[in-house]
């Protein structure tokens, strides 16, 4: 089990790489907000990944707590580019 926890961290350690390439490289915001938004979804992955390793369910409260902050913090920021315009 330990092993396959490893590999999986390490294939999400990957896709948060290219996720920070993409925010660093983005053409516009929305791209930069969706690659943030993907490493969010990595983040909460590896938690869960580590919730699985450990046994304990301590870390499904911070599943959701993150998951719901990264929801309202796309949502916000998805109305702030509507707002906006496009550009």
């Amino acid at each position: 089990m330990i092993l396959l926890t490893s590999v999986l961290l390490g294939l999400l350690a990957v896709s948060a790489a290219l996720c920070l390439v993409r925010l660093l490289r983005g053409d516009s915001l929305a791209d930069r907000i969706v690659a943030l938004d993907t490493m969010l979804v990595v983040v909460v992955c590896g938690i869960a990944i580590g919730a699985v390793r450990s046994g304990s369910g301590i870390f499904l409260d911070v599943m959701v707590v993150a998951s719901l902050l990264g929801f309202t913090g796309t949502a916000l920021v998805a109305r702030f580019i509507e707002r906006r315009g496009a550009r």
